[in-house]
């Protein structure tokens, strides 16, 4: 007998599962994600997180409630959701669910509860990397599959933990793909109707293999059912250097891109209105040495296709600095093609030169409770701060949190005294007395400069 024409949802949701997974002659009459399901969520964790107050939400306790008994401010629980991919403890999720956590704890399916600490993260595309505390091994892991093989329209699972409901699973399909909602300079997520909500952010979004293939990271809150996952495949590129490093450094090419407008197309030359539009050149960097030009039109990479602006900022942050490559070129209606070696991605937001999960220098004293390290090159040169150290960490209830230091400012002066760099305000600091008060002016990147006083214990 033959099938309709137009088969049912229901038709096509029951012969994915009899491909995704193989069923038992008494369950083949009741399709079911449950065989998926138990195979998989053992390795979704809920993470929960304390974290300072700051800020608007500091601002708006009554006065008496804005520190706490012995002068630390007040604190605030968040929770997320988070993979396990490596059995020996490593966990994937959100860097907006980890970011400024003073403890982290995650827990399992099993009942277990286990500290962990952040191995490395990168805001620009919302990822963070998370390290189970203690010796753990055989930890229910999952893999992470390839999401540039997903179709639009195909099947995919969320597990997570919205508004606290422990391992909540729904159902969806991928709705678009290719997705640039003005994150960040590197947008590129899987749009799906899979129920996402408040909670969910860091959990995985499940192929019908069992395989990760987004970690869930935005809603459209106007909306209903549109949510938003970071594509695996873009997870795997940089799980290498936050496991290592800490932070992701990236290519850099030092132009301005943008899109290729029908119109613009026809006055340049270029065929199909693919590409970016070189607009400006940065005088010394590694497109001004290979001889690039304002109005030349990038169309490839080495041989990978540039559909737009924002492609090509994708494909060049995912090389590694100093890569060689090829750049294919209309200029003036005729193609080129030019050498370049790539150089380093400033480092504007001060991602890597403050915020690394370690300092990879000495630290200064111990009773002060405060650890810095020295500035970034690239650091200074991207924010005109040419000389200081780098807070790094700042122990809760400490002198130095007392007297107003926070992670991510800059020292650049001690006593009125110019700060050069991290051994110089440890000598300073390691000669203050019992008793003395410094006086430290320091930055923020971006948002202004201040006077915070210590009192040495």
């Amino acid at each position: 007998m033959s099938l309709p024409r137009f088969a049912s949802s229901a038709f096509l949701l029951s012969a994915a599962l009899a491909v995704a997974q193989p069923v038992t002659p008494k369950e083949a009459a009741l399709p079911s994600l449950a065989p998926l399901i138990e195979s998989v969520k053992g390795a979704v964790v809920n993470i929960d997180v304390r974290k300072e107050l700051k800020g608007d939400e500091l601002a708006s306790l009554p006065l008496p409630m804005r520190q706490r008994r012995g002068g630390s401010p007040p604190t605030t629980q968040g929770s997320g959701s988070g993979v396990i991919i490596d059995s020996k403890g490593l966990v994937l999720t959100n860097n907006h669910v980890i970011v400024d956590a003073m403890t982290i704890r995650v827990r399992l399916d099993d009942g277990r509860a286990l500290d962990a600490e952040i191995l490395g993260r990168d805001p620009l595309t919302d990822l963070a990397l998370l390290k189970i505390k203690g010796k753990v091994e055989k930890l229910p892991s999952v893999a992470l599959g390839d999401s540039a093989l997903m179709r639009v329209g195909d099947f995919v699972v969320a597990i997570g933990n919205p508004f606290a409901l422990a391992h909540s699973v729904t159902l969806g399909i991928i709705s678009a793909k290719d997705r640039d909602i003005s994150a960040g300079p590197y947008d590129q997520f899987l749009q799906t109707d899979a129920a996402i909500n408040p909670g969910n952010s860091g959990g995985p979004l499940f192929n019908l293999k069992g395989e990760v293939i987004g970690i869930n990271t935005a809603i459209n809150a106007a909306g209903n059912s549109i949510g938003f996952s970071v594509p695996s495949n873009l997870a795997k590129a940089l799980l290498p250097q936050l496991e290592a490093k800490g932070f992701v450094v990236r290519g850099w090419l030092g132009i301005a891109p943008q899109d290729v407008s029908p119109a613009l197309a026809r006055a340049l030359g270029v065929p199909n209105g693919e590409g970016a539009l070189v607009v400006n050149v940065t005088d010394g960097g590694p497109a001004s040495k290979a001889g690039l030009k304002e109005e030349d039109v990038i169309i490839a990479i080495d041989g990978a296709k540039i559909p737009n602006a924002s492609g090509l900022v994708r494909l060049v942050g995912l090389k590694r600095p100093d890569a060689p490559v090829t750049l294919s070129l209309i200029r003036q209606g005729k193609p080129v093609e030019l050498k370049v070696t790539l150089g380093t991605r400033p480092d504007v937001e001060g991602l890597g030169a403050i915020d690394r999960p370690e300092s990879s220098g000495a630290q200064p004293p111990p009773r002060l409770g405060l650890s810095v390290d020295d500035l970034d090159p690239r650091f200074s040169n991207a924010t005109g701060i040419r000389g200081g150290a780098a807070v790094v960490e700042v122990a809760p209830g400490s002198p130095a949190e007392k007297g107003g230091l926070r992670r991510g400012m800059v020292v650049t002066e001690l006593n009125h005294r110019p700060v050069k760099n991290r051994d110089e305000l440890m000598k300073e600091l390691k000669g203050a007395k019992s008793g003395e008060v410094v006086l430290l002016r320091t930055v923020v990147p971006g948002g202004g400069r201040g006077l915070q006083a210590i009192e040495v214990p």
